[in-house]
């Protein structure tokens, strides 16, 4: 019996809102790229198992590629708690030296409220745990996805945050029997 399973990650749609913000997850997908949907649906397997976050965003992206989605709370974002819904630059001035901090060591500090990304780590590790083997679509978040990478290369949390994760991207990866592969990160349909 073959235990592989390949992990097509999808970042979802940008945020059809203001920049800056943490948004919270009722924020809606901008779904206006159609050369960025097209390619993606070319690239990705017929048949394969489909998840999405709770979020509105990831569930709008799911289904304008014509996916039909499990929500998982396991691959939801970070939560940001009493940051939620906050742009950063208000965030900073009313804090001032205390966010500075909060992001000097962003992978183990929590927001107020909310967890850190160590414990995303965590949460995205149990949700991988129990995908199926064969090939599963999982459109997602940044922080999902970095989280998952953290797995696969058994980084430090710290490290993982380095990943640039475009919106519409698609990052591969392989869970393989004998550990993990590592297929393409951060691909866009310009990148094709």
């Amino acid at each position: 019996m073959n235990a592989q399973t390949n992990l097509w990650l999808i970042r979802h749609a940008p945020v059809d809102g203001p920049r800056g913000v943490i948004h919270g997850p009722d924020a809606p997908a901008d779904l206006s790229d159609a050369t960025a949907f097209a390619a993606l649906m070319a690239r990705l397997p017929g048949g394969a198992f489909a998840v999405c976050s709770p979020a509105r965003r990831t569930r709008e992206t799911a289904e304008r590629l014509g996916l039909v989605a499990v929500e998982q709370a396991a691959f939801r974002e970070q939560d940001f708690g009493a940051w939620t819904g906050r742009r950063h630059n208000e965030l900073e001035r009313e804090l001032g030296p205390a966010y500075r901090e909060f992001w000097k060591s962003a992978a183990s500090n929590r927001p107020p409220g909310g967890e850190s990304f160590v414990d995303q780590i965590a949460r995205a590790g149990a949700g991988l745990a129990a995908l199926p083997a064969g090939d599963a679509i999982l459109v997602v978040h940044s922080g999902t996805i970095r989280a998952v990478l953290a797995i696969a290369l058994d980084l430090v949390p710290e490290q993982a945050l380095r990943f640039v994760v475009d919106p519409l991207s698609l990052t591969r990866i392989d869970r393989l029997e004998e550990g993990w592969r590592v297929v393409a990160v951060n691909q866009r349909s310009k990148d094709q």
